[in-house]
C-alpha cells in the first residue's frame, strides 16, 4: 500500500487541481476575479503557515531564505499566486472551465523556451514544432468564437500560462535550497500581501454572495491550493519527476469532465479541436530525441606484463 501512496497523491492532486477551473466557473458570477483571489490566498496561506510553523516547530528551526533566493520567492509569490490567480479568474469570465484549462497548460512550453533564452539549453527542432502547434491551437479558440469575447479569454488564459512559466523557473531555483512546503507556504503568503488592498472588496461581495460562494473559496483555498501543493511536494519526493509533470496533462480532461457534470456546460467542438493542437503542441515540445548510440573500435592497449594484450574499455559516446 504504501507503494501506491504517491500514485494516488498525484490522483487526488490533479482531481483538484481541475476543480478548481469548476469551482472558479460556478462562484465567477458573484465574486470579481481579484477578490476571488484574495480570499483563496488567504485561506491557503493561512492553511500552509501553520503547517509549515508546526513542521518549524517540531524540527526546532525556522528557515527563511535570503538574498536572491528572497528575491525569487517574492517574485514567483506576486506572479504566479497573485497575479496568475487573477488572470486565470478573468479568463474564466469569457472561456469554459476545460478551455480554459486547456489554454493554461501551454505553460510547460514557456517553461521551455524560457530554459532555452536564458539557460542556455537551446531550441531542439521538435521544441519550435511543439510551439507552432501549440499557438496554432490558440489561434483556433480565439478566432472560431464568437469574436473579441472568446479572444479576451484567450488573451487571459496565455497571460497566466505566461507567468505560471516564469513563475516555475524562479521556483525550480529556489527549490535548490529551500524546501518544497517553505517555498510554498512563502509564496502564497506573499500573494495573499499582494492582493490585501483587495480584501475589503472580498468580504463585501461574499457577504451579498449565495453561501455557496463563500464555499467555493473556502474549498479553493484549502483544496486546490494548500492540500494539493502539500500533496504534489510529497508525490515529487517519492515519484520520477518525469512521470510527476506528465501527470499534468490529465488536468485539462478532468476539467472538462467536471465542468459537463457540474455545470452542464463543454468546450465547442473547435474549443476541444484548438485544446487537443495545444496539449499536442506541449507533448511534442517534451520528445526527448533518442540519440545513436556508437563505440568507437576498441585500441589495443601495451601488453601487460603477462605478455598478453589487453583491451582498454570505451564508454559509448552520446
Amino acid at each position: 500500500m504504501t507503494n501506491r501512496l504517491p500514485a494516488l497523491a498525484l490522483v487526488a492532486v490533479m482531481f483538484a487541481w481541475a476543480s478548481a477551473f469548476v469551482v472558479i466557473r460556478a462562484i465567477g458570477p458573484h465574486v470579481s476575479p481579484i477578490a476571488m483571489a484574495e480570499g483563496r490566498l488567504l485561506v491557503g496561506a493561512t492553511a500552509l503557515g501553520v503547517v509549515w510553523a508546526m513542521k518549524a516547530l517540531y524540527n526546532g528551526e525556522f528557515r527563511l531564505p535570503r538574498g536572491r533566493t528572497l528575491a525569487l520567492t517574492v517574485g514567483y509569490g506576486a506572479l504566479w499566486f497573485a497575479l496568475y490567480t487573477v488572470l486565470v479568474n478573468a479568463a474564466e469570465r469569457h472561456l469554459d472551465a476545460g478551455t480554459t484549462a486547456l489554454l493554461v497548460n501551454i505553460a510547460p512550453i514557456i517553461v521551455a523556451v524560457l530554459a532555452g533564452s536564458f539557460l542556455h539549453e537551446g531550441f531542439p527542432p521538435l521544441l519550435v514544432v511543439g510551439i507552432s502547434i501549440s499557438f496554432a491551437g490558440a489561434a483556433v479558440i480565439a478566432f472560431t468564437g464568437d469574436g473579441r469575447r472568446d479572444g479576451a479569454g484567450v488573451a487571459l488564459a496565455a497571460a497566466a500560462a505566461l507567468l505560471y512559466g516564469i513563475s516555475v523557473v524562479a521556483q525550480k531555483l529556489v527549490l535548490r535550497t529551500v524546501d518544497p512546503l517553505t517555498a510554498t507556504a512563502l509564496g502564497a503568503g506573499v500573494g495573499a500581501l499582494v492582493l490585501l488592498p483587495w480584501a475589503p472588496r472580498l468580504f463585501r461581495e461574499l457577504a451579498a454572495a449565495p453561501t455557496s460562494s463563500t464555499v467555493g473559496v473556502l474549498y479553493l483555498g484549502i483544496v486546490p491550493t494548500a492540500l494539493a501543493f502539500l500533496l504534489w511536494a510529497y508525490a515529487l519526493a517519492h515519484t520520477p519527476a518525469g512521470v510527476t509533470a506528465s501527470s499534468s496533462y490529465a488536468v485539462p480532461g478532468l476539467s472538462i469532465l467536471l465542468s459537463w457534470t457540474f455545470l452542464a456546460e463543454t468546450p465547442t467542438a473547435w474549443g476541444l479541436f484548438g485544446g487537443a493542437l495545444c496539449l499536442a503542441g506541449v507533448a511534442i515540445s517534451r520528445i526527448t530525441p533518442r540519440r545513436r548510440r556508437t563505440a568507437p573500435p576498441a585500441t589495443p592497449a601495451r601488453p601487460a606484463a603477462s605478455g598478453r594484450p589487453t583491451t582498454t574499455p570505451v564508454g559509448a559516446s552520446c
